[in-house]
Protein backbone atom coordinates (compact mmCIF):
# COMPACT_ATOMS: atom_id res chain seq x y z
CA UNK A 1 0.00 0.00 0.00
CA UNK A 2 1.28 3.83 -0.52
CA UNK A 3 1.24 5.18 2.91
CA UNK A 4 0.19 8.31 3.38
CA UNK A 5 3.06 10.18 3.79
CA UNK A 6 4.08 9.03 0.06
CA UNK A 7 0.41 10.30 -0.59
CA UNK A 8 1.26 13.91 0.28
CA UNK A 9 4.26 13.91 -1.45
CA UNK A 10 2.95 13.11 -5.12
CA UNK A 11 -0.14 15.66 -4.10
CA UNK A 12 2.56 18.45 -3.76
CA UNK A 13 4.34 17.22 -7.23
CA UNK A 14 1.00 17.18 -9.09
CA UNK A 15 -1.98 18.41 -7.31
CA UNK A 16 -4.39 17.32 -5.31
CA UNK A 17 -6.82 16.53 -8.44
CA UNK A 18 -4.40 14.55 -10.38
CA UNK A 19 -3.95 11.75 -7.27
CA UNK A 20 -6.56 9.97 -7.68
CA UNK A 21 -7.87 7.64 -4.97
CA UNK A 22 -11.40 6.39 -5.27
CA UNK A 23 -12.20 2.55 -5.96
CA UNK A 24 -13.75 3.73 -8.91
CA UNK A 25 -10.78 5.39 -9.91
CA UNK A 26 -8.61 2.82 -8.96
CA UNK A 27 -10.61 0.12 -10.73
CA UNK A 28 -10.64 2.06 -14.57
CA UNK A 29 -6.80 2.44 -14.23
CA UNK A 30 -6.98 -1.44 -13.59
CA UNK A 31 -7.06 -2.73 -17.01
CA UNK A 32 -6.54 -2.66 -20.61
CA UNK A 33 -7.67 -4.07 -23.89
CA UNK A 34 -6.20 -7.88 -23.02
CA UNK A 35 -8.26 -10.92 -21.72
CA UNK A 36 -6.41 -10.90 -18.88
CA UNK A 37 -7.66 -7.58 -17.58
CA UNK A 38 -10.95 -9.09 -16.72
CA UNK A 39 -9.71 -11.66 -14.32
CA UNK A 40 -6.29 -9.99 -12.78
CA UNK A 41 -8.08 -7.94 -10.18
CA UNK A 42 -5.04 -6.51 -9.78
CA UNK A 43 -5.50 -2.57 -8.79
CA UNK A 44 -3.35 0.69 -8.46
CA UNK A 45 -3.16 2.18 -4.84
CA UNK A 46 -3.00 5.31 -6.55
CA UNK A 47 -3.32 6.81 -9.96
CA UNK A 48 -1.03 9.78 -10.39
CA UNK A 49 -1.45 11.90 -13.59
CA UNK A 50 1.63 13.85 -14.52
CA UNK A 51 2.01 16.78 -16.83
CA UNK A 52 5.50 17.58 -17.32
CA UNK A 53 8.80 15.39 -17.52
CA UNK A 54 9.88 17.00 -14.32
CA UNK A 55 6.73 15.98 -12.41
CA UNK A 56 7.59 12.23 -13.36
CA UNK A 57 10.78 12.93 -12.40
CA UNK A 58 9.76 13.99 -9.40
CA UNK A 59 7.59 10.82 -8.78
CA UNK A 60 9.92 9.00 -9.91
CA UNK A 61 12.62 10.05 -6.97
CA UNK A 62 9.45 9.49 -4.32
CA UNK A 63 8.40 5.86 -5.43
CA UNK A 64 12.33 4.41 -6.01
CA UNK A 65 13.12 6.44 -1.84
CA UNK A 66 10.26 3.84 -0.67
CA UNK A 67 10.61 0.88 -3.08
CA UNK A 68 6.78 1.70 -4.64
CA UNK A 69 5.60 -0.68 -7.57
CA UNK A 70 5.58 1.90 -10.96
CA UNK A 71 3.15 0.77 -13.71
CA UNK A 72 3.31 3.86 -17.09
CA UNK A 73 0.13 4.15 -18.61
CA UNK A 74 -1.32 5.84 -21.96
CA UNK A 75 -4.73 4.71 -23.80
CA UNK A 76 -4.58 1.22 -22.14
CA UNK A 77 -4.75 -0.02 -25.87
CA UNK A 78 -2.57 -2.70 -25.44
CA UNK A 79 -3.35 -6.51 -26.30
CA UNK A 80 -0.71 -7.96 -23.62
CA UNK A 81 -1.71 -6.83 -20.35
CA UNK A 82 1.30 -4.26 -20.17
CA UNK A 83 -0.35 -1.57 -18.36
CA UNK A 84 -2.03 -3.53 -15.98
CA UNK A 85 -0.62 -2.91 -12.61
CA UNK A 86 0.12 -6.45 -11.23
CA UNK A 87 1.65 -5.47 -7.93
CA UNK A 88 -0.48 -1.93 -6.78
CA UNK A 89 1.65 0.55 -6.45
CA UNK A 90 1.60 3.46 -8.91
CA UNK A 91 -0.28 3.52 -12.09
CA UNK A 92 1.74 6.55 -13.91
CA UNK A 93 -0.55 8.07 -16.63
CA UNK A 94 0.19 10.19 -18.61
CA UNK A 95 -2.50 11.01 -20.75
CA UNK A 96 -1.80 15.04 -19.74
CA UNK A 97 1.21 15.10 -21.49
CA UNK A 98 -0.15 15.70 -24.85
CA UNK A 99 1.99 18.48 -26.43
CA UNK A 100 3.36 18.60 -30.20
CA UNK A 101 6.57 20.03 -28.75
CA UNK A 102 7.85 21.13 -32.39
CA UNK A 103 6.99 20.10 -36.09
CA UNK A 104 10.92 20.77 -37.48
CA UNK A 105 10.12 21.13 -41.46
CA UNK A 106 13.63 21.63 -42.37
CA UNK A 107 15.10 18.32 -40.54
CA UNK A 108 11.51 16.56 -41.40
CA UNK A 109 10.99 15.91 -37.83
CA UNK A 110 8.68 16.02 -35.15
CA UNK A 111 9.00 16.43 -31.38
CA UNK A 112 5.75 15.02 -29.23
CA UNK A 113 5.22 14.46 -25.37
CA UNK A 114 4.04 10.42 -24.40
CA UNK A 115 0.69 11.35 -24.17
CA UNK A 116 -0.51 12.51 -27.98
CA UNK A 117 -2.85 10.28 -29.90
CA UNK A 118 -1.03 8.81 -32.91
CA UNK A 119 -3.41 10.27 -34.94
CA UNK A 120 -3.36 13.57 -34.12
CA UNK A 121 0.42 13.74 -34.46
CA UNK A 122 -0.33 11.61 -37.72
CA UNK A 123 -2.55 14.88 -38.75
CA UNK A 124 -0.36 17.76 -37.68
CA UNK A 125 2.50 16.17 -39.85
CA UNK A 126 0.20 15.71 -42.77
CA UNK A 127 -1.46 19.29 -42.59
CA UNK A 128 2.51 20.41 -43.54
CA UNK A 129 3.21 17.37 -45.95
CA UNK A 130 4.84 15.48 -44.30
CA UNK A 131 4.27 11.83 -43.27
CA UNK A 132 4.50 9.46 -40.30
CA UNK A 133 3.89 5.86 -41.36
CA UNK A 134 3.37 3.60 -38.04
CA UNK A 135 -0.03 3.41 -38.33
CA UNK A 136 -1.49 0.83 -35.66
CA UNK A 137 -4.89 -0.22 -35.66
CA UNK A 138 -6.15 1.28 -32.60
CA UNK A 139 -3.92 5.15 -33.75
CA UNK A 140 -7.89 6.91 -32.74
CA UNK A 141 -6.79 6.32 -29.16
CA UNK A 142 -3.09 4.89 -28.82
CA UNK A 143 -0.56 7.15 -27.88
CA UNK A 144 3.17 7.90 -28.97
CA UNK A 145 4.40 7.42 -25.78
CA UNK A 146 2.31 4.00 -25.57
CA UNK A 147 3.76 3.38 -29.09
CA UNK A 148 7.37 3.70 -28.48
CA UNK A 149 7.18 1.37 -25.55
CA UNK A 150 5.77 -1.40 -27.36
CA UNK A 151 7.38 -0.62 -30.58
CA UNK A 152 3.97 -0.67 -32.11
CA UNK A 153 3.40 -1.69 -35.83
CA UNK A 154 0.65 -1.37 -38.00
CA UNK A 155 -0.65 -1.89 -41.62
CA UNK A 156 1.84 -0.08 -43.27
CA UNK A 157 5.15 -1.64 -41.98
CA UNK A 158 5.44 -3.98 -44.99
CA UNK A 159 6.61 -0.69 -47.04
CA UNK A 160 7.84 1.71 -44.37
CA UNK A 161 8.39 -0.06 -41.25
CA UNK A 162 7.84 0.12 -37.40
CA UNK A 163 8.04 2.75 -34.64
CA UNK A 164 11.54 2.22 -34.31
CA UNK A 165 12.54 2.93 -37.92
CA UNK A 166 11.23 6.58 -36.88
CA UNK A 167 12.45 7.16 -33.16
CA UNK A 168 15.53 9.88 -33.63
CA UNK A 169 15.54 10.70 -29.86
CA UNK A 170 13.91 10.07 -26.37
CA UNK A 171 13.51 11.69 -23.39
CA UNK A 172 13.53 8.78 -20.40
CA UNK A 173 12.79 9.18 -16.83
CA UNK A 174 15.08 6.16 -15.19
CA UNK A 175 13.79 4.48 -12.12
CA UNK A 176 15.00 6.60 -9.58
CA UNK A 177 14.28 10.04 -11.01
CA UNK A 178 17.37 10.89 -13.28
CA UNK A 179 16.30 12.25 -16.92
CA UNK A 180 17.65 10.72 -19.62
CA UNK A 181 18.07 12.40 -22.83
CA UNK A 182 18.75 10.35 -25.64
CA UNK A 183 19.63 10.62 -29.62
CA UNK A 184 18.87 13.83 -31.20
CA UNK A 185 18.19 15.52 -34.94
CA UNK A 186 21.87 13.89 -36.15
CA UNK A 187 20.83 11.46 -39.14
CA UNK A 188 23.75 9.68 -38.05
CA UNK A 189 24.77 8.68 -34.30
CA UNK A 190 26.96 6.04 -33.26
CA UNK A 191 28.43 7.36 -30.04
CA UNK A 192 28.31 4.60 -27.23
CA UNK A 193 25.40 2.32 -27.04
CA UNK A 194 22.01 2.69 -28.91
CA UNK A 195 20.23 3.07 -25.80
CA UNK A 196 17.22 4.36 -27.73
CA UNK A 197 16.71 1.67 -29.27
CA UNK A 198 16.93 -0.06 -26.25
CA UNK A 199 14.48 1.43 -24.50
CA UNK A 200 11.87 0.82 -27.51
CA UNK A 201 9.97 -1.94 -27.11
CA UNK A 202 10.86 -2.43 -23.58
CA UNK A 203 7.27 -1.77 -22.09
CA UNK A 204 7.86 0.19 -19.27
CA UNK A 205 10.18 -2.05 -17.98
CA UNK A 206 13.38 0.33 -17.96
CA UNK A 207 12.24 3.43 -17.51
CA UNK A 208 9.10 5.89 -18.22
CA UNK A 209 9.26 7.28 -22.08
CA UNK A 210 8.16 10.92 -21.26
CA UNK A 211 9.25 12.98 -25.14
CA UNK A 212 10.03 11.47 -28.68
CA UNK A 213 11.67 12.75 -31.46
CA UNK A 214 10.71 11.09 -34.83
CA UNK A 215 11.78 11.52 -37.89
CA UNK A 216 9.16 12.01 -40.93
CA UNK A 217 9.01 11.28 -44.88
CA UNK A 218 7.47 13.27 -47.41
CA UNK A 219 3.55 12.65 -47.72
CA UNK A 220 2.95 10.33 -51.10
CA UNK A 221 0.94 12.51 -53.14
CA UNK A 222 -1.26 9.57 -54.81
CA UNK A 223 -2.65 6.98 -52.97
CA UNK A 224 -5.10 3.97 -53.97
CA UNK A 225 -7.09 0.87 -52.42
CA UNK A 226 -7.66 -2.59 -53.73
CA UNK A 227 -9.42 -5.20 -52.76
CA UNK A 228 -8.85 -8.63 -53.53
CA UNK A 229 -11.08 -12.18 -52.77
CA UNK A 230 -9.57 -15.29 -52.95
CA UNK A 231 -11.35 -18.93 -52.91
CA UNK A 232 -8.97 -19.70 -50.75
CA UNK A 233 -6.22 -18.48 -47.81
CA UNK A 234 -3.79 -19.79 -49.68
CA UNK A 235 -4.35 -18.06 -52.72
CA UNK A 236 -4.01 -15.12 -50.88
CA UNK A 237 -0.90 -15.38 -49.13
CA UNK A 238 0.82 -16.39 -52.55
CA UNK A 239 -0.19 -13.51 -54.37
CA UNK A 240 1.64 -11.11 -51.28
CA UNK A 241 4.46 -13.91 -51.50
CA UNK A 242 4.59 -13.22 -55.34
CA UNK A 243 3.99 -9.51 -55.73
CA UNK A 244 7.11 -8.73 -53.60
CA UNK A 245 9.35 -10.84 -55.22
CA UNK A 246 8.47 -9.32 -58.85
CA UNK A 247 9.43 -5.88 -57.14
CA UNK A 248 5.54 -4.54 -56.26
CA UNK A 249 5.92 -2.95 -52.49
CA UNK A 250 2.18 -2.25 -51.30
CA UNK A 251 1.91 0.44 -48.93
CA UNK A 252 -0.14 -2.21 -47.11
CA UNK A 253 -1.48 -5.50 -47.34
CA UNK A 254 -4.14 -7.06 -44.87
CA UNK A 255 -5.52 -10.45 -45.27
CA UNK A 256 -8.57 -11.69 -43.40
CA UNK A 257 -9.69 -15.76 -43.90
CA UNK A 258 -13.52 -16.57 -44.04
CA UNK A 259 -14.61 -16.49 -40.31
CA UNK A 260 -13.23 -12.57 -40.88
CA UNK A 261 -14.85 -11.84 -43.59
CA UNK A 262 -18.29 -13.71 -42.02
CA UNK A 263 -18.26 -11.15 -38.98
CA UNK A 264 -17.91 -8.51 -41.16
CA UNK A 265 -20.82 -9.17 -43.23
CA UNK A 266 -22.80 -10.50 -40.10
CA UNK A 267 -21.70 -6.48 -38.62
CA UNK A 268 -22.76 -4.67 -41.97
CA UNK A 269 -25.92 -7.01 -42.72
CA UNK A 270 -24.32 -7.76 -46.33
CA UNK A 271 -24.06 -11.21 -47.76
CA UNK A 272 -20.79 -13.35 -48.41
CA UNK A 273 -19.82 -14.86 -51.85
CA UNK A 274 -19.75 -18.72 -50.95
CA UNK A 275 -16.68 -19.24 -52.88
CA UNK A 276 -15.06 -16.46 -50.96
CA UNK A 277 -12.53 -17.92 -48.40
CA UNK A 278 -10.27 -15.12 -48.05
CA UNK A 279 -9.67 -11.14 -48.86
CA UNK A 280 -6.33 -8.64 -48.85
CA UNK A 281 -6.72 -5.46 -48.44
CA UNK A 282 -4.10 -3.24 -50.47
CA UNK A 283 -2.87 0.19 -50.18
CA UNK A 284 -0.30 1.35 -52.99
CA UNK A 285 1.07 5.28 -53.29
CA UNK A 286 3.04 7.24 -55.71
CA UNK A 287 3.51 9.96 -57.55
CA UNK A 288 1.22 10.35 -59.73
CA UNK A 289 -2.32 8.70 -61.26
CA UNK A 290 -0.11 6.93 -63.77
CA UNK A 291 2.58 5.30 -61.42
CA UNK A 292 -0.85 4.10 -59.43
CA UNK A 293 -2.53 2.22 -62.13
CA UNK A 294 1.01 0.58 -63.29
CA UNK A 295 0.73 -0.81 -59.52
CA UNK A 296 -2.84 -1.76 -59.60
CA UNK A 297 -2.10 -3.71 -62.98
CA UNK A 298 0.65 -5.41 -61.84
CA UNK A 299 -1.14 -6.34 -58.60
CA UNK A 300 -4.12 -7.74 -60.93
CA UNK A 301 -2.50 -9.81 -62.73
CA UNK A 302 -0.65 -11.18 -59.88
CA UNK A 303 -3.78 -11.57 -58.07
CA UNK A 304 -5.40 -13.58 -61.41
CA UNK A 305 -2.55 -15.59 -61.30
CA UNK A 306 -3.32 -16.79 -58.61
CA UNK A 307 -6.73 -17.40 -58.56
CA UNK A 308 -8.42 -14.30 -57.53
CA UNK A 309 -12.28 -14.32 -57.29
CA UNK A 310 -12.52 -11.03 -57.96
CA UNK A 311 -9.85 -7.57 -57.87
CA UNK A 312 -11.34 -4.59 -56.87
CA UNK A 313 -9.90 -1.14 -57.18
CA UNK A 314 -11.51 1.84 -54.87
CA UNK A 315 -12.87 4.42 -57.37
CA UNK A 316 -13.38 7.31 -54.93
CA UNK A 317 -11.71 8.16 -51.78
CA UNK A 318 -15.56 8.03 -49.99
CA UNK A 319 -14.79 3.69 -51.13
CA UNK A 320 -11.50 3.47 -50.30
CA UNK A 321 -12.44 4.89 -46.62
CA UNK A 322 -15.14 2.11 -46.45
CA UNK A 323 -12.39 -0.81 -47.31
CA UNK A 324 -10.17 0.70 -45.27
CA UNK A 325 -12.75 0.59 -42.40
CA UNK A 326 -13.54 -3.06 -42.67
CA UNK A 327 -9.90 -3.65 -41.90
CA UNK A 328 -9.33 -1.19 -38.50
CA UNK A 329 -13.24 -2.53 -37.20
CA UNK A 330 -12.27 -5.76 -37.74
CA UNK A 331 -11.50 -6.42 -34.18
CA UNK A 332 -14.61 -5.35 -33.01
CA UNK A 333 -16.43 -7.58 -35.57
CA UNK A 334 -14.96 -10.59 -34.59
CA UNK A 335 -15.24 -10.00 -31.31
CA UNK A 336 -18.93 -10.20 -31.39
CA UNK A 337 -19.17 -13.40 -32.86
CA UNK A 338 -18.17 -15.06 -28.98
CA UNK A 339 -18.44 -14.09 -25.66
CA UNK A 340 -14.98 -13.70 -25.30
CA UNK A 341 -11.45 -13.63 -27.84
CA UNK A 342 -8.22 -14.30 -27.47
CA UNK A 343 -6.48 -12.18 -29.49
CA UNK A 344 -2.57 -13.17 -30.39
CA UNK A 345 0.33 -11.62 -31.99
CA UNK A 346 2.84 -13.76 -33.88
CA UNK A 347 5.54 -12.76 -36.28
CA UNK A 348 7.06 -15.19 -38.74
CA UNK A 349 9.52 -15.05 -41.87
CA UNK A 350 6.98 -13.88 -45.10
CA UNK A 351 7.41 -17.29 -47.04
CA UNK A 352 6.32 -18.89 -44.01
CA UNK A 353 3.04 -17.22 -43.64
CA UNK A 354 0.86 -19.96 -45.66
CA UNK A 355 2.22 -22.72 -42.98
CA UNK A 356 1.85 -21.24 -40.20
CA UNK A 357 -1.75 -20.27 -41.46
CA UNK A 358 -2.58 -24.17 -42.08
CA UNK A 359 -0.69 -24.93 -38.66
CA UNK A 360 -3.55 -22.63 -37.00
CA UNK A 361 -6.22 -24.35 -39.41
CA UNK A 362 -5.07 -27.45 -37.82
CA UNK A 363 -5.10 -26.10 -34.21
CA UNK A 364 -8.54 -24.86 -34.39
CA UNK A 365 -9.98 -28.54 -35.81
CA UNK A 366 -8.33 -30.35 -32.83
CA UNK A 367 -9.17 -28.43 -30.29
CA UNK A 368 -13.11 -27.45 -31.87
CA UNK A 369 -12.44 -23.66 -31.44
CA UNK A 370 -13.18 -21.13 -33.85
CA UNK A 371 -9.79 -19.08 -34.53
CA UNK A 372 -10.03 -16.03 -37.17
CA UNK A 373 -6.86 -15.33 -38.86
CA UNK A 374 -6.33 -12.20 -40.09
CA UNK A 375 -2.99 -9.82 -39.94
CA UNK A 376 -0.23 -8.07 -41.83
CA UNK A 377 0.74 -10.55 -44.61
CA UNK A 378 3.41 -8.45 -46.16
CA UNK A 379 5.46 -8.75 -43.31
CA UNK A 380 4.79 -12.13 -41.85
CA UNK A 381 2.84 -10.35 -39.01
CA UNK A 382 -0.66 -12.75 -37.92
CA UNK A 383 -3.46 -11.77 -35.54
CA UNK A 384 -5.13 -15.24 -35.09
CA UNK A 385 -8.33 -14.73 -32.68
CA UNK A 386 -9.28 -17.11 -30.45
CA UNK A 387 -13.20 -17.44 -30.18
CA UNK A 388 -14.46 -18.41 -27.10
CA UNK A 389 -16.45 -18.99 -23.83
CA UNK A 390 -13.51 -18.60 -20.90
CA UNK A 391 -16.25 -18.99 -18.37
CA UNK A 392 -16.35 -22.30 -19.52
CA UNK A 393 -13.81 -24.13 -17.33
CA UNK A 394 -13.13 -27.06 -19.57
CA UNK A 395 -13.60 -24.50 -22.66
CA UNK A 396 -10.72 -22.43 -21.13
CA UNK A 397 -8.17 -24.82 -20.75
CA UNK A 398 -8.90 -26.26 -24.47
CA UNK A 399 -7.81 -22.75 -25.10
CA UNK A 400 -5.31 -22.12 -23.20
CA UNK A 401 -3.67 -25.51 -24.97
CA UNK A 402 -4.59 -23.88 -28.52
CA UNK A 403 -2.33 -20.87 -27.33
CA UNK A 404 -0.18 -22.73 -26.77
CA UNK A 405 0.42 -24.80 -29.86
CA UNK A 406 0.10 -21.64 -31.60
CA UNK A 407 3.01 -19.98 -30.28
CA UNK A 408 4.92 -23.43 -30.91
CA UNK A 409 3.94 -23.35 -34.32
CA UNK A 410 5.41 -19.80 -34.84
CA UNK A 411 8.88 -20.39 -33.24
CA UNK A 412 8.63 -23.99 -35.18
CA UNK A 413 8.74 -22.11 -38.43
CA UNK A 414 11.34 -19.24 -37.50
CA UNK A 415 9.05 -16.96 -36.34
CA UNK A 416 8.64 -15.20 -32.61
CA UNK A 417 6.13 -14.89 -30.03
CA UNK A 418 5.21 -10.97 -30.79
CA UNK A 419 5.61 -8.73 -33.84
CA UNK A 420 4.07 -5.61 -32.51
CA UNK A 421 2.00 -6.62 -29.00
CA UNK A 422 5.08 -6.98 -26.64
CA UNK A 423 5.11 -9.47 -24.09
CA UNK A 424 3.45 -7.94 -21.34
CA UNK A 425 1.91 -10.74 -18.89
CA UNK A 426 0.17 -13.18 -21.43
CA UNK A 427 3.35 -14.01 -23.02
CA UNK A 428 5.25 -14.39 -20.35
CA UNK A 429 5.54 -18.34 -19.82
CA UNK A 430 6.77 -18.90 -23.48
CA UNK A 431 9.73 -16.13 -23.55
CA UNK A 432 12.21 -18.52 -23.04
CA UNK A 433 11.81 -20.89 -25.45
CA UNK A 434 11.50 -17.64 -28.08
CA UNK A 435 15.20 -16.48 -26.32
CA UNK A 436 16.74 -19.34 -24.90
CA UNK A 437 18.06 -19.22 -21.19
CA UNK A 438 21.22 -17.00 -21.79
CA UNK A 439 18.90 -14.66 -23.87
CA UNK A 440 16.85 -14.44 -20.80
CA UNK A 441 19.79 -13.84 -18.42
CA UNK A 442 21.14 -11.03 -20.82
CA UNK A 443 17.59 -9.09 -20.73
CA UNK A 444 17.79 -9.31 -16.86
CA UNK A 445 21.02 -8.16 -16.36
CA UNK A 446 19.73 -5.05 -18.45
CA UNK A 447 16.73 -4.83 -16.30
CA UNK A 448 18.67 -5.41 -12.69
CA UNK A 449 21.47 -2.59 -14.01
CA UNK A 450 18.50 0.40 -15.21
CA UNK A 451 16.35 -1.09 -12.25
CA UNK A 452 17.90 -2.14 -9.17
CA UNK A 453 14.83 -2.12 -6.97
CA UNK A 454 12.47 -4.02 -9.77
CA UNK A 455 9.80 -1.21 -9.02
CA UNK A 456 9.23 -0.43 -12.91
CA UNK A 457 6.27 -2.62 -14.29
CA UNK A 458 6.83 -5.41 -12.21
CA UNK A 459 5.95 -8.88 -13.40
CA UNK A 460 6.00 -8.15 -17.09
CA UNK A 461 8.06 -9.85 -19.30
CA UNK A 462 9.41 -12.47 -17.04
Amino acid sequence: MVAGEIRQKLIDIVGQDNVLESEIDRFGYSYDSSYVSLVSGNRPDVVVRPLTASEVSRVMAVAYEHAVPVTARGAASGRTGGSIPLSGGISLCLDRMTRIVELDEKNMMVTAEAGVRTIDLYNHCAAKGLFYPPDPASWKFSTIGGNVAENAGGMRAVKYGVTTNYVMGLEVVLADGTVLTLGGKAIKNVTGYDLKSLFTGSEGTLGIITRVTLRLITMPKKRGTLQVTFRSLDDGCATVHRMLQEGVVPAAAEIMDRVCLEAVARHKKTPLDAQVQASLVIEIDGDSDAELAAQAGRIEAVANQCNAVEVRLAGSQQESDEIWAVRRGLSSAVASLAPDRLGEDISVPRDAFPEVVRRIRAISEKYGLPIAVYGHAGDGNLHPSVLCNMGDPAEAERVHRAVDEIFAAALAVGGTLSGEHGIGITKRPYISRALGEAGVKALKAVKAALDPKGILNPGKIW
